[in-house]
């Protein structure tokens, strides 16, 4: 049995609430156990708990390899050119360091012994990686590297996954040297962004910012298996004829179905993508369509849509695997105004519901981040406004520390768990 939810929220380019298939609770309760084993690909680490593939980066599950890592908040100024460190104890910026040029985000080594600046150089072939030591917040080298927007590690850990944005590219280089072992061109997927990874390490998906879509990557046998279109309106034809490509900014047309009603016929700006903890179904943020999609990752199909608030961008899942937090970067455009309606919403995994929202006290543009290591903050960039802002999990109460211009991926470090399989820390 299944049962229908609809989901509705308030934002710039919203339509109709859109139904959502979920499974009802009485059949949750009636569900055998399982026991099964999760085969992985060879050199990942075994999963633990198949129902929940956060279950090892709880609260004070520490990798010994992060020993020593001073506890510290890393943020990338993409327009200032600098990292600028804060410590979480006191809420200050201790220092600030200039990096290569635009830098985007934070990220933690597979290893969880190096963090690096991921300069891509917007528009020049400068790109660089800034590499950082956890034990000290100091900058150490740069290692140039073609337009690092994001980079992921695969999850042998034998490979750094440089995603060259401006080339519809995966780079796939020594995880030790950084030299280009091979890449996997992306033809379909205009800006090609953020991902994450199949329970088992055999594929991964990619969103497709520029072009509303999203693409699965088979890891094993390196190469493209499908490119899918993602909207709001995946199960409305009639709305999805309407849909105009090309457009960047939001423009409405009468609904069809809803006398009055209008419908955004900009295609969407899918951002960041979370595994649910079973790794069944990939949570989806659109900055365009103002709400999280839902793909099935085994049939590569869209089964869901939940709006959650205006410009939908970063996803981080609580230290209990139980709730996935959305930061609602307040507006559809690339380029934001300050003071926007920014919010973080709360999606609960089990039903897939929206259960709170908080919004940015006085209006904000909360980006990208990460949740503490004990879960009782989440972090996130104030991308248009020039702040951090560390929001408390559990009343949603704000802190503003000033930071750089255009704080874009910051990174919290350390963070529990084993391994970490990129951007600013996909930890399991």
């Amino acid at each position: 049995m299944r049962t229908p939810l609809v989901i509705a929220t308030a934002g710039l380019c919203l339509g109709l609430a859109i139904t959502m298939p979920l499974r009802a609770a009485s059949d949750a309760a009636s569900a055998p156990a399982t026991t099964a084993i999760i085969q992985t690909v060879p050199g990942m680490a075994p999963v633990p708990d198949p129902k929940n593939l956060y279950s090892e980066t709880a609260a004070g599950k520490f990798s010994p390899a992060v020993a020593g890592a001073l506890p510290r908040i890393y943020v990338p100024n993409h327009m200032a050119h600098t990292v600028s460190v804060i410590d979480p104890a006191t809420l200050k910026v201790t220092h600030t360091f200039k990096v290569g040029l635009y830098p985007q985000h934070v990220v933690p080594s597979w290893d969880l012994k190096t963090l690096y600046v991921a300069n891509n150089a917007e528009n020049s072939d400068k790109g660089s990686l800034t590499v950082v030591d956890p034990l000290t917040s100091q900058p150490g080298k740069t290692i140039p590297v073609d337009d690092p927007y994001n980079m992921y590690w695969s999850p042998d850990g034998k490979y750094a996954i440089v995603v060259a944005e401006a080339h519809k590219r995966l780079d796939f280089r020594d995880a030790a040297t950084k030299q280009v072992a091979f890449s996997i061109q992306t033809p379909d997927c205009a800006g090609i962004n953020h991902a994450d990874f199949s329970i088992d390490g055999r594929f991964a998906l990619f969103t497709c910012e520029f072009n509303g879509a999203i693409t699965k990557i088979d890891l094993v046998n390196r190469k493209v298996l499908g490119t899918i279109q993602l909207s709001q309106y995946f199960n409305r034809p009639e709305a999805l004829a309407k849909l105009q490509p090309g457009l960047k900014t939001p423009k409405f047309v009468p609904d069809p179905a809803q006398i009055g009603g209008q419908i955004c016929v900009t295609p969407g700006m899918p951002q960041d993508v979370r595994a649910s903890p079973d790794g069944k179904t990939f949570y989806v943020a659109d900055m365009m369509a103002d709400g999280v999609h839902v793909v099935d990752g085994e049939s590569f199909k869209q089964t869901g849509f939940v709006k959650t608030g205006v410009g939908a961008h970063g996803l981080y899942p609580s230290r209990d695997g139980k709730l996935l937090y959305v930061a609602n970067r307040g507006s559809n455009y690339v380029h934001g105004k300050p003071l926007g309606k920014g919010s973080v919403s709360v999606i609960d995994f089990a039903t897939g519901r929206v259960i709170k929202t908080w919004p940015i006290p006085g209006g904000g543009s909360p980006d990208m981040g990460g949740v503490s290591a004990d879960g009782k903050h989440l972090w996130l960039s104030g991308r248009y406004d020039d702040v951090v802002y560390r929001i408390d999990t559990g009343s949603g109460a704000v802190d503003f520390i000033k930071v750089g211009k255009q704080p874009h991926g910051l990174a919290v470090w350390p963070q529990p768990g084993r391994y970490n399989l990129g951007h600013t820390g996909n930890l399991r």
